[in-house]
């Protein structure tokens, strides 16, 4: 029986990396797999283990209850995630990240390969970097005309926004993952991965500069009378930034799971947002103004634009690794691979090469539970940063190079013959970073 369940995970596993080949959305295979993996351990009868994190063991239970726990720890996820898209939508709304723009005042290639590096480094922090490769590029195909140009920047934009959100508890989904499953806190997270992620960012922007593609000024550079800046627009990003930055904060203060703070800071957001789009609030009446109100409310506009897709992704193959983990195959497989790799960074790195090739997420939901290290422990830092950053090295190893391979419509060879070396060398000189500073600071 654990063939047949290790080859429907593998077969959904594959169909998840062939999406772009087969035009079928990964979502499908991962709550196909889940679906099927959780019936047939309840119809065999398999037994289920839950890890107690106290004596590093396995302990038997029972089905509804690993189903019930594992459920729990993806919702906490979830909904976190529901609410950091919905304020970043809110600002959207009011377009609020065109304030960004007005910063802008170089023509020098060099010079926005700068601001735009740093912009991808700082907002993948705060807004995640799915998010400010969106934005980031939406602002350069405003600036910068010449698309063969364009891709360049695109590609280092990839590169930036996937290291700054490498080292926040809140700039990428697998780091996420690991701050609410109590692998890594706040504080340490920045201490260990602050410095290794922005040598991964800059080594790759300095070799770059001496690139032709970044040499001399732009041209062509046209205004749009469409894009005149709204002081609402800039209040909603600053507003909707700080409620972020404000998550873990609260975490840290009153220890509750992150997605409390997230609700709080979202309420917060919302309510500025209908204040300042003036639309009515009658929370007693809601089913009576919905028809006539949904239409003008920034908090209704905005909650319909949430990529649900990618949330039933992450619902997928979260509760498609937990089936695996409850079974402790995942265990054993780590007891296998220390045996044959005994150490571990060549083990991570290996991680992170792979995450260049397959989805990050299942690979870090697997090694969460492969590995029993307690919070904190360099091991998942550096899980953090390998998972984060070493998909930059091809096109579709990231969320970001995906959405920027759709929006600019890179070519998977292009980027492999002009971006990925530019990508390895940030990826080797930050983990070659990461591990001299544990060993010899830390």
């Amino acid at each position: 029986m654990e063939i047949i369940l290790i080859s429907i995970f593998s077969l959904g596993y594959l169909l998840i990396t062939l999406e772009h080949s087969l035009k079928i959305d990964k979502l499908i295979p991962a709550l196909g797999m889940m679906a099927l993996l959780w019936a047939l351990i309840s119809l065999t009868h398999l037994p289920v283990f839950e890890v107690n994190t106290v004596l590093k063991e396995l302990e038997p239970t029972h089905i509804d209850e690993v189903l019930l726990h594992h459920l729990g720890k993806t919702a906490e996820i979830l909904i976190f995630l529901l609410g950091a898209m919905t304020i970043v939508e809110i600002i959207d709304y009011f377009n609020g990240f065109f304030t960004i723009k007005s910063f802008i005042k170089t023509t020098s290639k060099k010079g926005l390969l700068y601001i735009f590096a740093f912009l991808a480094f700082i907002l993948s922090a705060i807004i995640d970097n799915l998010t400010a490769t969106i934005v980031l590029i939406t602002i350069l195909q405003k600036v910068v005309k010449d698309r063969n140009t364009r891709l360049w920047f695109a590609g280092l934009i990839v590169i930036c926004a996937n290291a700054g959100g490498a080292w926040s508890p809140i700039g990428d989904v697998t780091t996420t993952m690991l701050w609410i499953g109590k692998k890594v806190s706040t504080v340490k997270l920045i201490s260990y991965l602050l410095i290794p992620s922005i040598v991964c960012a800059v080594v790759p922007v300095i070799a770059a500069t001496f690139l032709p593609a970044f040499k001399g000024n732009i041209s062509n550079q046209g205004k749009d009378d469409n894009d005149a800046p709204d002081k609402r627009g800039a209040m909603m990003l600053y507003l909707g930034l700080s409620a972020i930055i404000f998550v873990p904060v609260f975490k840290v203060v009153t220890n509750l799971p992150p997605y409390v703070g997230m609700m709080l800071s979202l309420a917060v957001v919302a309510t500025f947002a209908e204040i300042l789009s003036k639309s009515k609030i009658n929370i007693t009446s809601i089913d009576e103004i919905h028809d006539q109100d949904s239409s003008h409310s920034p908090v209704h506009k905005s909650l319909s634009k949430i990529e649900l897709p990618s949330i039933l992704f992450f619902l997928g193959i979260l509760m498609a690794v937990a089936a695996l983990e409850s079974l402790g195959m995942l265990f054993e497989f780590a007891e296998l691979l220390n045996d044959t790799i005994p150490n571990t960074d060549i083990v991570v790195i290996l991680l992170g090469i792979g995450s260049a090739i397959i989805d990050n997420v299942p690979l870090v939901a697997a090694s969460m539970g492969m590995f029993s290290e307690l919070i904190d422990h360099p091991l998942w830092h550096f899980i953090a940063f390998s998972a984060g950053t070493g998909g930059s090295m091809l096109i579709i190893g990231s969320a970001a190079g995906v959405v920027a391979m759709g929006m600019e419509r890179i070519d998977f060879f292009w980027y492999l013959k002009k971006i990925t070396w530019l990508a390895a060398i940030g990826f080797l000189a930050g983990s070659l970073t990461f591990i001299l500073i544990r060993n010899f600071f830390l």
